[in-house]
């Protein structure tokens, strides 16, 4: 079974319950911490591409940088590659967490979810 890339934020309870049913699952797990090393514009750009998700998805809409910042209102003005550099430059602006097995992606935690892309069943 290969590695599943992880990048989560430790103190977030959703990103700790992701881990846990990887991890029970038999997943072996990279974590990374998004909030101190957030992934490249080039990584999140395949992520993205490997997602099948829409740009906006991967933004964390319910985090207080999302909100102060107004990007509610400013997302739908701004270019692929400017939300690709707006992603990068604050870990914190991502929804979390993100798996990929470097060709399938799947962007929060729904058990359901992750039963249908990660389960060993």
């Amino acid at each position: 079974m290969s590695t599943l890339k992880v990048y989560h934020y430790p103190k977030c309870g959703t990103c700790r319950n992701a881990v846990k049913w990887l991890q029970g699952q038999g997943h072996e797990l990279d974590l990374q911490d998004i909030k101190e090393q957030p992934p490249g514009v080039e990584e999140l750009l395949e992520l993205f591409k490997n997602s099948g998700l829409e740009l906006k998805k991967f933004f964390n809409t319910s985090g207080d940088v999302y909100k102060s910042q107004g990007l509610k209102d400013k997302l739908p003005g701004l270019s692929e590659q400017e939300q690709l550099e707006l992603l990068s430059s604050n870990g914190m602006l991502i929804k979390r967490p993100i798996v990929s097995d470097g060709t399938k992606v799947t962007v929060g935690f729904k058990e359901d979810q992750y039963a249908g892309a990660w389960s060993n069943v």
